[in-house]
Order: structure tokens, then C-alpha cells, then sequence
């Protein structure tokens, strides 16, 4: 495999996130890490690099491409049943032991992931729309690296998705600017952001700082961008009761409106010797979370497992809303304006003004709406 740092150099466009510095050294703003780059020099991402003083970033291609359910992003209140035509590129500015899509993250760090070159595959923004529509997907969302590294590539394909009048989204490691935030802001419509840990040991062993992810869903929510926020319950890492309350408490001050999911860990990458999650944790962190005063908390990853926190309910008068499955919708009952067709409140969310079109699985009946 030749080197996939000089292979991706001649996909790589202008940047815009930046500012400049003296000497021909420049801040990259894309995210929190705020690098300050030396020419010839690469940011933490591996992927943003100086070239005589200009800023280069990743442009004109996918190493990830795949249309499926808006619920496997996960997001519970954006467009239920929905496909999403979800892209990513390569690269990461965290270094997670456990994270699942190591091949693509880390591919410019572990020389046991240079084999993700392989699956570069050159396109446009154009080529990345016409899919979408064939496939009929109504979102596109950057997602499988870190999108914030590729905001410029995001927001390109983001410009043709609107203009196709599809909706945008972000699938983040939240370790984000303002700067970007704003940004993005035009063009995106949700944001989901994994929050990994209430501890800034823990951030700091996976590479990041735990102030600027809780900033970035703040700042997400400020500007009025849907947000949703996973926490995936590892074992010994982040599942203390208290630690999930910590969790829980601070999304609740945001907005008890954020869809908060606590799913299953899953044995990967360099965390092969730590146990699966059971259910009893995630029915734990699910309780825990309605108990912090969330109104909408979900347990993922184990269908069938997790009671009633698979599915939708409306907070008010605990109608069933949205019935689901692992990622299939089996029933859905809010009206055009995404309100509870039994009590009238009003459900935070982005929902489908055609309810009767939203996709339903084979054994899916649609429920009364008013």
C-alpha cells in the first residue's frame, strides 16, 4: 500500500476554516483542537495540512457511502423511517480504543487501518446528489470519520442536498469551533453528538477535551440546529450511576427536549477484552435519564431488549407515537405538524408533514391521526 498521506494529497481542495499566522503558519478552526500548523506540517486529524502557507483540505472523493435508515444514524426525531444517503471521508482528531469505525478513522494513524485507502472512491457533489435522489434517500448526513475535518467537503455536498430540498445532518464526536458551527449553520439541519464520558480523564485518554464537547451542544442548540446525543455505556469506562446522572443533568439543563440514546458497547478495535454491555445497564441509563427530567431517552443496539425505550412516547399523555424496532419504524401516529394526535401537545422534533407517507415495515400498520 503506498502511502495514503501522499495519496490523498491530490484530493484535497482550499480550506476556509483558518486564519493565518505569521511565517506561513496558519490555526486551522475546524475543531477544538484549534492546530497551529507549520508549513509542511499536518494538523492532529492528519488530514488538514499546510502547504506554503495555504490550507489544505480533504476535497473530491468517499471512503464510505451507504443508504440506510435515519434511526441507524441514531436519530429518533428526524424524519422517522427515512433513508439516509451517509458519506465519510478518512481521518479522526480523536483516537477512541473502542470506536467501530477504526478502518476509516484512524487510517492515518494505525498502519493496521492503511488498508481503508482501498476504498477511496473519487466523486463530486453532484455524483454524492444523484445517488441520494436515485436511491431516495431525504437526508444526506456526513458521518463513519469525524465530518468537522471535512466541513468544507460536507457543506459542498450539503449546498446540492438543499437545493434538492434534502435535509442535512452531522454525525460528530462534537470537538467543535464556533467557528465552524457557524459555518456549517446555513447548511445543516441536525447535529448528533456523541458525548463519551462525564470525566475529562476519559476525554483525555481518547484525545479530547470534555468542556469544548459540552460547549458544542450548547452551542449546537443556540443556534437552533436539531440536536441529538449518544452515549455509548462501556463497561467500567462511563457506567456509573452517578456518571450517567452527571450526563442526563447536564443535557437536561440544555433542553429537556434533547433526545438523549444510551446504547450498547461492543468489543473493537484495541478494546477486545472488554465486556458487551448488558441490558439491564442500558435499561439502568435509560431510567436514570427520564429520571433527570428528559423527556425523550432512548436504549439502542439491542432489539427487543430495552422495553418500551426503543420507541417514541408523548411526554404529556404517554401515547405511543412512533413504534420501533432496531432501526424499523412498525407504526406512526403524529400529525403533519408533529403533534400527539390524542392530547395536541407539541413534540420536539423534525418530523414528516406527509404522515401517511412515512415508511413503515411490511408488518407496520399505521396508527390513527388526526
Amino acid at each position: 500500500m503506498p502511502d495514503l498521506g501522499k495519496m490523498l494529497e491530490p484530493l484535497t481542495a482550499q480550506g476556509e476554516l483558518f486564519e493565518s499566522l505569521p511565517e506561513s503558519a496558519l490555526r486551522c478552526l475546524a475543531c477544538a483542537h484549534r492546530c497551529t500548523i507549520a508549513a509542511g506540517k499536518r494538523g492532529i486529524c492528519q488530514v488538514r495540512f499546510n502547504t506554503a502557507g495555504q490550507l489544505r483540505v480533504p476535497w473530491g472523493y468517499v471512503a464510505g457511502l451507504q443508504v440506510d435508515p435515519v434511526e441507524k444514524k441514531p436519530f429518533s426525531h428526524l424524519l422517522p423511517g427515512a433513508l439516509a444517503l451517509t458519506f465519510g471521508m478518512l481521518g479522526c482528531d480523536f483516537h477512541c480504543g473502542y470506536c467501530q469505525n477504526w478502518l476509516t478513522s484512524q487510517a492515518l494513524r494505525d498502519p493496521a487501518a492503511a488498508v481503508a485507502g482501498h476504498l477511496i472512491r473519487p466523486i463530486t457533489p453532484e455524483e454524492v446528489i444523484k445517488l441520494a435522489r436515485r436511491n431516495r434517500a431525504e437526508l444526506v448526513v456526513s458521518s463513519y470519520n469525524e465530518p468537522l475535518i471535512t466541513s468544507e467537503w460536507s457543506v459542498a455536498i450539503f449546498k446540492q442536498a438543499r437545493a434538492a430540498n434534502m435535509k442535512c445532518a452531522f454525525v460528530s464526536n462534537g470537538n467543535a469551533t464556533p467557528e465552524a458551527l457557524e459555518y456549517l449553520r446555513p447548511w445543516l439541519d441536525a447535529y448528533k453528538v456523541d458525548l463519551k464520558s462525564m470525566q475529562a480523564k476519559n476525554y483525555r485518554r481518547l484525545g479530547g477535551v470534555l468542556q469544548n464537547v459540552l460547549a458544542t451542544i450548547e452551542k449546537a442548540h443556540a443556534l437552533g440546529l436539531w440536536v441529538e446525543v449518544v452515549t455509548l455505556v462501556v463497561p467500567g469506562f462511563n457506567d456509573s450511576t452517578e456518571e450517567l446522572f452527571e450526563a442526563a443533568r447536564f443535557l437536561c439543563s440544555v433542553s429537556p427536549e434533547i433526545p438523549w440514546h444510551v446504547t450498547a458497547f461492543h468489543p473493537d478495535y484495541q478494546m477486545t477484552g472488554v465486556e458487551f454491555t448488558p441490558p439491564e445497564t442500558l435499561l439502568r441509563a435509560a431510567e436514570i435519564g427520564r429520571e433527570a427530567g428528559l423527556k425523550y431517552v432512548y436504549a439502542g443496539n439491542l432489539p427487543g431488549q430495552v422495553q418500551e425505550y426503543e420507541s417514541t412516547f408523548c411526554p404529556h399523555c404517554q401515547k405511543l407515537l412512533v413504534r420501533r424496532q432496531g432501526y424499523v419504524i412498525r407504526a406512526y401516529a403524529l400529525t403533519a405538524t408533529g403533534h400527539c394526535p390524542q392530547c395536541g401537545a407539541a413534540i420536539a422534533g423534525v418530523w414528516s408533514t406527509l404522515p401517511k407517507r412515512v415508511h413503515l415495515d411490511g408488518h407496520g400498520v399505521p396508527l390513527s391521526v388526526s
